[in-house]
């Protein structure tokens, strides 16, 4: 194991230390000993995860950033729509475009970031050893922004029909053909419920919010746009019982929280919006936790470990805003940094300015506009659009994949060029389709496409599978190897 001050040596004959922190110029990537002892890794990433790592990032600790893959890489705000309370955005941000902005601003300033998700990690010796499918990382701290997850209700039917006309995510599925001119429910009383309600009048002919309680819970601005909305009627003292239908969901059954009487009501979806649960099994057996599962904390982000951070709505039950999480992240960077100067541990990396040498765009690979029969050409192995598809369906010879997106959809985002640098090692023996479900609902409809993302594989126009959501990069090159 690479003490801090060997580590420096191995990286530049050039080194002092600065207020307890040993100073070196940053190796590239490349050339980092896989031994070498991490300043900081963050686990997880969204308003917490992304600030910590800009704030890390600009002391220049040179953070590890794990952002998530299956366990949701940028946070909760990945399925969010217009964020209006942000500062810094006057005519709002959509939580993608804002998380989005983040991970650039923290990759400026050094962070490096992998969209994978923490297996495990080892609390019991230090350095820390954190663990995914890809590598394995050695860190003297961490910082925990691993979030929070949407809540089930749990009735007996629920899981018969997730996917299939219930959902967590209306961004993500909102848009399907299975909702379009069709009633669907929302539940909840808070402010994911509202707006869930609100930004499904674009699709549904009616949205019914269905309130546990006697009011909503909302804020006033986002109470009053949802009860104010002629598509919306809102259900007070309204619980679900069960949900039913035969191949997808086609009615709810609810019941009166005061009388005790139940109904009937036909919908095509059912969202949710109630609360979320935080996502602390990763570690819950090593950092103290709260009687609600929340990490427990003093000083604002210090755990119960020394050198364990925590950050965001794993920590916070009661505020749970974007921006708060943010301001947490700002705290875990600043207390780690404080952490590795006390303990003297730290390898501060220095790097030119930003602005005087500007990070160089990686190449990344994007299917085309969309073909039309003047553009579309059999050869290339990336396309977009129902034409090519279509095309493709009767003409090809090779595996098709097909990726069902939406322009709003955060999960959509994620599985792109992960997806797409997949298909990248098939170069030649795949044909690839790029298909949004808003410009072509028809097609999506008849592929029986029920939410976005997901991915279907099609040779000899049989339909080999379809996988809904997003999944390891390993299952997918399992598939694509099997039937190329």
């Amino acid at each position: 194991m690479h003490s801090a001050a060997a580590r420096c040596a191995t990286h530049t004959a050039r080194s002092d230390v600065v207020a307890g922190v040993v100073t070196a110029h940053a190796p590239s990537p490349a050339h980092r000993h896989t031994a070498d002892v991490e300043n900081v890794v963050v686990v997880g990433s969204g308003p917490a995860g992304y600030t910590a790592a800009i704030y890390a990032g600009r002391a220049n600790l040179k953070p590890v950033v794990f952002e998530g893959f299956l366990n949701g890489q940028g946070g909760q705000l990945m399925g969010t729509t217009e964020v209006e309370n942000f500062p810094g955005f006057p005519e709002g941000v959509t939580g993608p475009d804002l998380m989005d902005r983040m991970r650039k601003q923290a990759e400026r300033w050094g962070a490096e970031i992998y969209t994978e998700d923490v297996e495990s990690i080892d609390f019991s010796s230090r350095p820390f050893t954190v663990r995914t499918s890809e590598r394995e990382v050695k860190a003297h701290s961490l910082i925990l922004a691993t979030g929070a997850t949407a809540r089930r209700l749990g009735f007996p039917t629920e899981q018969a029909f997730w996917s299939k006309g219930i959902s967590a995510c209306a961004i993500c599925d909102g848009a399907s053909p299975l909702f379009k001119d069709r009633p669907v429910a929302v539940v909840g009383g808070g402010d994911s419920a509202a707006e869930e309600a609100v930004y499904l009048t674009k699709y549904a002919s009616r949205v019914h919010l269905l309130v546990r309680g006697e009011r909503l819970r909302a804020s006033k601005a986002m109470a009053d746009r949802a009860v104010s909305n002629p598509r919306i009627t809102v259900h007070y003292n309204t619980t679900v019982l069960a949900a039913a239908g035969e191949a997808v969901l086609a009615a709810l059954e609810l019941q009166d929280t005061k009388t005790g009487t139940t109904r009937q009501l036909d919908v095509a979806g059912l969202f949710y919006g109630i609360g979320h649960q935080p996502n602390t099994k990763l570690f819950s057996e090593h950092v103290e936790l709260d009687a609600l599962g929340y990490v427990r904390v003093q000083h604002g982000v210090e755990t119960s470990l020394a050198g364990v951070f925590a950050a965001g709505d794993l920590h916070d039950s009661e505020w749970r805003q974007a921006i708060t999480a943010a301001g947490a992240g700002c705290m875990a960077a600043l207390s780690v940094e404080r952490y590795l100067t006390m303990n003297n541990l730290g390898v501060e990396f220095k790097q030119s300015s930003p602005e005087e040498s500007p990070a160089e765009e990686l190449p990344t690979s994007h299917t085309p506009s969309e073909d039309t029969e003047e553009l579309f050409d059999m050869m290339q192995d990336k396309h977009r659009g129902q034409f090519a598809l279509r095309k493709l369906y009767h003409e090809s010879d090779r595996l098709i994949a097909v990726l069902y997106s939406a322009p709003s959809c955060g999960p959509c985002r994620t599985l792109k060029p992960i997806f797409n640098a997949v298909v990248d090692e098939y170069r030649g023996r795949i044909h690839y389709v790029e298909v949004d479900i808003e410009q072509d609902p028809e097609v999506a409809e008849a592929a029986g496409v029920t939410g976005t993302p997901t991915v279907q594989f099609f040779k000899g126009k049989d339909m080999i599978t379809l996988l809904p959501g997003v999944r390891q990069k390993r299952e997918y090159r399992e598939l694509l190897t099997a039937h190329i």
